[in-house]
């Protein structure tokens, strides 16, 4: 790895399609190879706070809000996971009124890189967490990013607002950052018994190509279990198949990086 972390924003505008999920195991399986991880969550909800078991109450004065706003600075923010190499920066619900508060701020799309400067030399990998949106909060994560993960379900409407996404990673390319790219699209809730999930993953590999990592995340119910007793699936049960998919999602990622360099 180079002296600077890697950034990776894990990013889809449609909700429940599995971001979270991929953010936070994604970024434990990296931990888990060694890897020194920052889980930025960018999204109001919280749920990759809430997924790492850290309290609202210990976030409510130092989050991913406040770092926007310049309250607090990113190496206060961050919290130690349970995970070995793993901290998160957790987010609370008052992030969602960041994107009124800046609107008239200069340069407020470059905001959070700007505050990850400050720690991105203690981390091999930095993984940002997208809201459901294409607002402020997004264009700030893919300001900050090197590159882009999208997350895409293996239902009907998969494809839909895909094509809006890849034009506002266009339009970030065009203006703000040009030396973004695509990583790689990683399709979820696989059902292997549901002809519709076969025939969603051929239409997408048929038309990204190689953009479409090999490796899919299965529907498995321990996968959203895990949440609820605030830990990652791979911590939950490792043996189960969701889990074994993001280890190898994981390794495909350091794949493409050794690859890359």
């Amino acid at each position: 790895m180079t002296n600077t972390a890697r950034i990776i924003a894990i990013a889809n505008q449609k909700g429940g399609v599995g971001k979270t999920t991929t953010s936070v195991n994604l970024a434990t399986a990296m931990a888990a190879c060694g890897r020194r991880v920052l889980l930025v969550d960018f999204d109001p909800q919280g749920n990759a706070s809430t997924g790492f078991g850290v309290d609202l109450d210990a976030r409510r004065d130092k989050n991913s809000y406040r770092l926007l706003t310049g309250e607090v600075d990113a190496s206060e923010a961050c919290y130690k996971t349970d995970v070995s190499g793993l901290d998160i920066l957790p987010a609370i619900v008052d992030l969602s009124a960041a994107e009124i508060e800046l609107a008239d701020v200069d340069a407020r799309e470059f905001r959070l890189q700007t505050a990850l400067q400050m720690v991105a030399r203690h981390y091999d990998y930095i993984f940002i967490d997208c809201p459901p949106s294409l607002g402020l909060l997004t264009i700030n994560a893919l300001c900050a990013a090197d590159c882009v993960i999208v997350p895409l379900q293996c239902e009907f409407y998969a494809l839909e607002g895909l094509s809006q996404l890849m034009r506002t990673i266009e339009m970030v390319q065009q203006g703000l950052n040009q030396n973004l790219i695509v990583q790689g699209i990683v399709l979820t809730m696989f059902d292997s018994r549901n002809k519709l999930s076969e025939m969603v993953a051929n239409d997408v590999r048929a038309h990204f190509r190689n953009l479409v990592y090999h490796t899919v995340i299965p529907r498995n119910v321990r996968i959203s279990e895990a949440p609820s007793f605030g830990q990652p699936v791979l911590i939950y049960d490792l043996k189960c198949s969701g889990s074994q998919a993001y280890v190898a999602l994981a390794a495909e990622l350091l794949s493409q990086e050794k690859e890359a360099a």
